[in-house]
């Protein structure tokens, strides 16, 4: 197995914090959401891959035909991609990817939650913010028990239907993952009550 993403690793410096996966929205990179991370998780080891997909110059993590609609193929072969170098990471940096807690927005939390519908074992816990039903298929039996995952979403969204984030999450509670849910009054965009959920839910 190889490091096949463009990425940054970061120590973490408290052997009890769960280290993060980070993973951008579009048009963003490896360094993103480091600053969010640090605020979220001083000590925790950081794991940053680049998306390998660009749509226009913007890096994303699997391909789409238009806002909204997918390349379902895609996505299922970017995640198995994207499992595969999580394993191969864990090796050279020396932590269990089931230990791993992903921070993923926007299309990042899209690929999160299809890495937990798909290929479970290559993640712990997940916050999931701004995503929508991508993959609509429940999660395999048993498959998710003890993860943990929170969807935070923006009530004025104009990406995500209103009705995705009780979607996604009945599609990963199939697999007996504990959801939460947190509807901040805002849009696509982050705000500061989505930073306080996602820091007392990883302090849980």
């Amino acid at each position: 197995m190889s490091l096949a993403y463009h990425h940054v690793y970061e120590p973490g410096t408290d052997p009890s914090a769960p280290p993060l996966l980070l993973l951008h929205g579009t048009g963003g990179d490896e360094y993103d959401l480091i600053p969010l991370a640090r605020r979220l998780s001083p000590g925790s080891a950081v794991l940053s891959p680049r998306g390998d997909v660009l749509e226009h110059g913007s890096p994303r993590f699997f391909r789409r035909f238009a806002e909204g609609v997918f390349d379902l193929d895609d996505v299922r072969k970017r995640t198995h991609s994207l499992a595969e170098f999580l394993a191969a990471a864990g090796q050279q940096y020396g932590f269990d990817p089931r230990r791993l807690t992903a921070v993923g927005f926007s299309n990042g939390a899209n690929i999160a939650a299809s890495l937990l519908l798909l290929r479970p074992e290559s993640l712990g816990d997940a916050i999931l913010l701004r995503a929508m039903v991508v993959l609509d298929q429940p999660a395999a039996a048993g498959s998710l028990t003890g993860r943990r995952v929170l969807l935070a979403n923006g009530q004025e969204d104009p990406i995500v239907p209103l009705d995705h984030p009780a979607r996604l999450a009945g599609l990963l509670e199939a697999g007996n993952a504990a959801t939460t849910r947190h509807l901040a009054p805002a849009g696509h965009g982050l705000a500061s009550g989505d930073l306080a959920a996602a820091t007392a839910f990883l302090a849980r």
